[in-house]
């Protein structure tokens, strides 16, 4: 039995949902990526803190997947086992007039809806953004002027030895589209948000602004994996993937959007090489055409 195997059967004696051979395209909003070899769903801290313990002891590979919003899966899979947080990890508590803990597996849209209905305001610009909360403060999401690091107050996590801790302020490192929880390997399991007062109808009409302008001028119809590439200093990277004449570009069944250059989309059945190869292209003709090099975004797994 190898270590894969020993910690699917002891998540499935702590009762969790456990799946073999699991299709990743299930799992991303690209709707692309293998089979992972074992795809677990947490429903609370201390079951995970046990599976992560058990990793531990049995040098068992694993990561955590959120929403699948901003991850290329390749399309031989995963090795090993992937997290999902789920049942306590998604719920959201109002803590005071102004505070909020939510569950890192809860989506941003239901903490949208949560801190509207609470009359509170500052997560606006979230509203549309398809990952979940944990996603967002792993990688300081953000949109139209806003970033989680204004609203995020402190974030509890659990370390890969299974010890609960917790950041706030500055030794969150929040900077664009990065945060420490890209280098500290801790899952992140649940968030400290602070807000202003507001009036929940003036909330909303920014809410339904902001989506209108998604709606608009993003490439809502297909599945992708939002932006691509990050915006480069002194410009934008769909501005100069414009520019050089890649808008349409396609490779197999990987498409750069005709509505926003910034966006990939699956246009039809497209395979992660087809993605990977369509970005190689991207990047070398912008980098020769402009001189400007395109970093990736989008995280492949």
């Amino acid at each position: 039995m190898n270590s894969t195997e020993i910690i699917y059967n002891f998540a499935k004696s702590l009762d969790c949902d456990v799946r073999k051979n699991e299709p990743m395209s299930r799992h991303t909003t690209f709707k692309i990526g293998g089979l992972a070899d074992a795809y677990i769903k947490v429903t609370n801290l201390s079951k995970l803190r046990k599976i992560l313990v058990e990793c531990k002891k049995n040098n068992a590979s694993y990561m955590l997947l959120g929403n699948g919003s901003n991850v290329l899966v390749n399309d031989d899979g995963i090795r090993g086992t992937v997290l999902r947080l789920d049942g306590d990890f998604r719920l959201i508590t109002l803590v005071d007039d102004t505070t909020i803990y939510c569950g890192a597996g809860a989506t941003l849209a239901y903490l949208c809806k949560f801190a509207k209905k609470c009359g509170l305001t500052g997560l606006e610009f979230a509203w549309g953004i398809p990952g979940t909360v944990g996603g967002a403060v792993f990688m300081n999401a953000g949109a139209y002027d806003g970033e989680m690091k204004n609203a995020v107050h402190s974030v509890s996590h659990i370390t890969s030895e299974g010890e609960i801790g917790r950041i706030e302020g500055d030794d969150l490192k929040f900077g664009y589209r990065t945060s420490v929880y890209r280098k500290n390997n801790c899952i992140i399991t649940g968030v400290t948000l602070k807000l202003k007062k507001g009036n929940p109808d003036e909330i909303q009409a920014k809410m339904d602004d902001f989506m209108t302008r998604r709606t608009t001028k993003q490439p809502l119809e297909f599945p992708s994996a939002g932006s691509v590439f990050k915006r480069p200093e002194g410009n934008y990277a769909g501005a100069l993937i414009e520019q050089c004449g890649l808008k349409g570009k396609l490779v197999g069944g990987a498409q750069v959007s005709e509505k926003h250059a910034g966006f990939i989309i699956n246009r039809s059945g497209a395979t992660a090489a087809d993605v990977q190869n369509l970005i190689k292209e991207v990047q070398s003709t912008v980098s020769n055409e402009t001189g400007y090099n395109l970093e990736c975004e989008l995280i492949i797994l």
